[in-house]
């Protein structure tokens, strides 16, 4: 298995949010707090429930937030 840490992620999301930015265009910027956290967070459910082969429980400590939040997180995005 492929290791991500934290100095790798933080560098994918700046290039993006350095790239969002200059593509703009002179246009306004959405909100990009929300946007980032969006983008990142389905994908970071999904990959961790992956891996806990769909233990919510497991998933929910891995995540360090609480079981009942994980499902409502689920929930939103849809997630099956």
């Amino acid at each position: 298995m492929n290791t991500i840490n934290e100095n790798e992620i933080a560098c994918c999301i700046r290039k993006s949010i350095d790239k969002y930015l200059n593509d703009l265009d002179g246009e306004k910027p959405c909100p990009v707090y929300d946007m980032v956290i969006l983008s990142v967070e389905k994908p970071l459910i999904e990959v961790i429930l992956q891996y806990t082969h769909g233990n919510q429980t497991q998933a929910a400590e891995i995540l360090g937030i609480n079981r009942n939040t994980l499902r409502q997180k689920i929930k939103r995005y849809q997630i099956k």
